[in-house]
């Protein structure tokens, strides 16, 4: 077989290995399991996550998902734990221990305190008799056979086992919640879909720099006013209200068919009754408006008051799309 041959089977092994081990999981789903999500579910404090080495690691991804599906998380690293940051934990909070063998010496020293103070312990090991297996109040189960690393040595199968699990923990947590997209928005404001359900026209309209001319303004006065302000655009202003727009395409087509325009206004060339919008509307609507009109603007206007350009670019630059 050639290097890149060789590679790819190595790569396909492993992955058939992890998605077997992930698939094996489900016959190790158990009442433990459904115990565990309502415990956590009913529970008036957070969700403690904690583990040690390459769990450790997993540990810290399985908060931050909770975390943003609306279960209130904090990750413990089991070898701090003992030196002081047990501290963190209080009486009403679960605690999830994370370990594949289960018999970790950190393991072994912290299970036994974190009963004692009376918190729920919950485990999530391959081996249900190890200390940890024993010690928890409810287990989750993340057996795998063997690792897909071909010594049998590296995390693989059985780090993947704890994050599905993790997953499967949020994703049920999530519907006994009845978490919706909106709700998974407010926790990520910054992200394209917390700017999708969340962005409104005002957060991001820029009010200072809006191009407008009177209907009586000279050709050249208009285009000046679009090069100026960029927006390929102008709103055409009569008694502070706006009577139409000009675009860069309208003075395409005004040169297209006449050799002079210096009798012409921007009266004479502009669309009336341009499409507008409510700054109050989510910039998600807006999108769909321009794309319903095969348009790349929109005249901004709040109670008869022209407020700005909407351009399609500046939606663009948000990564709402």
């Amino acid at each position: 077989m050639s290097t890149t041959e060789t590679i790819l089977a190595t790569a396909k092994k492993t992955l058939l290995s992890e998605s077997k081990s992930i698939e094996n999981l489900t016959n190790y789903l158990d009442e433990d399991f459904a115990k565990s999500v309502t415990e956590i579910y009913n529970t008036k404090g957070r969700l403690v996550v904690t583990g040690i080495g390459k769990s450790a690691l997993i540990a810290q991804k399985i908060v931050a998902t909770l975390n943003s599906t609306g279960t209130p998380s904090m990750f413990l690293h089991a070898a701090e734990a003992v030196h002081g940051d047990l501290g963190m934990v209080q009486p009403e909070d679960i605690i999830i221990c994370i370990s594949k063998s289960g018999n970790s010496p950190e393991i072994k020293v912290l299970a036994p305190l974190l009963k004692r103070f009376g918190n729920i312990l919950i485990g999530m090991t391959a081996d249900k008799n190890s200390f940890l297996g024993k010690e928890a109040h409810y287990i989750l189960h993340a057996f795998v056979e063997s690792e897909a690393c071909p010594n049998n040595l590296a995390p693989t199968n059985s780090t993947t086992a704890q994050l599905v699990l993790g997953d499967a923990l949020a994703v049920c947590l999530m519907e006994m919640r009845n978490f919706k997209s909106e709700d998974f928005a407010v926790y990520h404001p910054g992200g394209a879909l917390g700017k999708k359900l969340l962005l409104r026209v005002k957060d991001m309209l820029d009010t200072t720099h809006k191009p407008m001319v009177t209907p009586d303004a000279s050709i050249k006065k208009v285009i000046m006013e679009i090069s100026e302000k960029r927006l390929g655009v102008t709103a055409v202003i009569e008694n502070n209200q706006v009577v139409g727009i000009v675009t860069d395409g309208d003075i395409r087509r005004m040169l297209n068919t006449r050799d002079t325009f210096a009798d012409l206004t921007a009266q004479d060339i502009m669309t009336k009754n341009p499409k507008n919008i409510n700054s109050n509307i989510l910039v998600s609507e807006a999108l769909n408006i321009l794309e319903n009109n095969s348009i790349t603007q929109l005249v901004v206007i709040d109670n008869n008051e022209y407020k700005g350009i909407l351009h399609l670019h500046d939606i663009l630059k948000e990564g709402i799309v």
